[in-house]
């Protein structure tokens, strides 16, 4: 089996504050005196469940907490860093990392100048790493959807200085997706691409009203589409991506196991898919794995593997020069010697 780490890839599902690392989290909680609960610390990764409303608010506690220890300018411009690194070290030649900048502006000066300082981080980390990178600014859809326009003509005048797209993220069980419409619709006309979660906590119905309301061109998560053949034949024909997030998806209740995430049925409807890590740290997994799991879960070959890696570097929105460079590195990680299992 070749090493997955060496597989150029695409990483299109990354939350900003999700992405950090565990170290750094614990780092900077000694340093500031900020009590951290047991799960993030001697029990981490924490045991998640999301069946419920009380597993989800267990589950975006341990994010605000760790949200908590950026406290300065040095920590955003680190957990950026250390995201790139670790995305080179798991095959990674492009990321699109997400963040809501509302959940910062309070310590930060203001949506504004906290998206300046992310973009400034990501500039900075990109030319330290070699790892191409862009932002995706999401709304979060358990506040106004007023909120989520103001979010949407920030994304919009940053449109091709940084920002690449628009998404909509938290729980789809709260809040009415059809309200978020003229926030899309603001994103829509900036030429930003359309990232929202769904099919994930609810299923095809929700997809359907992403596509009808939303105009998704890319979907977070979406592997519930898998429930309605008729959405999904949709979803295929509409070039809509799936963002799929296995680990995630099994420490959040959406599946039993790691053989239960419909991958392979959802690579047999002829889906495009982009693995992604989500929050790795709270779910203790990082983007190589994510291949890995579904590897040893599923079966796939190298081959696979490799049309895997494709399809997440043709749904990103890199620029061609990188999209060649990267589907050339594919092409080449395939021929490559087939290294025995050990």
């Amino acid at each position: 089996m070749r090493d997955l780490h060496l597989l150029p890839k695409a990483h299109l599902h990354l939350h900003f504050t999700g992405s950090m690392r565990h170290g750094t989290l614990l780092e900077l909680a000694e340093r500031d005196g900020i009590s951290l609960p047991e799960s993030l610390v001697s029990e981490w990764p924490p045991h998640l469940s999301a069946a419920d409303e009380k597993g989800w608010f267990r589950f975006q506690r341990l994010y605000d907490v760790a949200r908590s220890v950026l406290r300065t300018e040095g920590d955003v411009r680190r957990l950026v860093r250390e995201a790139a690194e670790d995305d080179v070290r798991d095959g990674g030649g492009w990321l699109e990392i997400q963040v809501d900048p509302s959940g910062y502006a309070a310590r930060f000066g203001g949506i504004t100048a906290f998206t300046d300082l992310v973009l400034d981080a990501v500039a900075e980390a990109s030319r330290e790493t070699g790892l191409g990178m862009a932002v995706v600014i999401a709304a979060n859809r358990t506040r106004h959807p007023l909120d989520a326009r103001t979010l949407a003509r920030l994304a919009a005048q940053y449109a091709g200085r940084g920002v690449v797209g628009f998404g909509l993220s938290n729980d789809e069980r709260r809040g009415t997706t059809e309200d978020f419409g003229p926030a899309f619709a603001i994103a829509e006309r900036a030429g930003l691409m359309l990232a929202p979660h769904g099919g994930e906590l609810l299923g095809a119905d929700h997809v359907r009203t992403c596509l009808d309301h939303l105009h998704a061109d890319r979907l977070g998560h979406g592997v519930r589409s898998v429930e309605d053949p008729g959405l999904l034949e949709r979803v295929v024909s509409s070039g809509v991506a799936l963002e799929v997030c296995p680990v995630s998806n099994v420490a959040l209740g959406v599946y039993s196991d790691l053989t239960s995430v419909p991958l392979p049925q959802l690579l047999a409807a002829g889906a495009t898919i982009a693995l992604g890590a989500d929050d790795p740290l709270l779910f203790g997994s990082r983007l190589a794995a994510q291949y890995a799991t579904m590897r040893a879960a599923h079966d796939l070959d190298d081959i696979t593997l490799a049309e895997l890696a494709r399809m997440s570097v043709r749904a990103s929105r890199a620029p061609s020069d990188v999209r060649t460079r990267l589907l050339a590195g594919i092409d080449a990680w395939l021929a490559g010697p087939d290294e025995p299992s050990t």
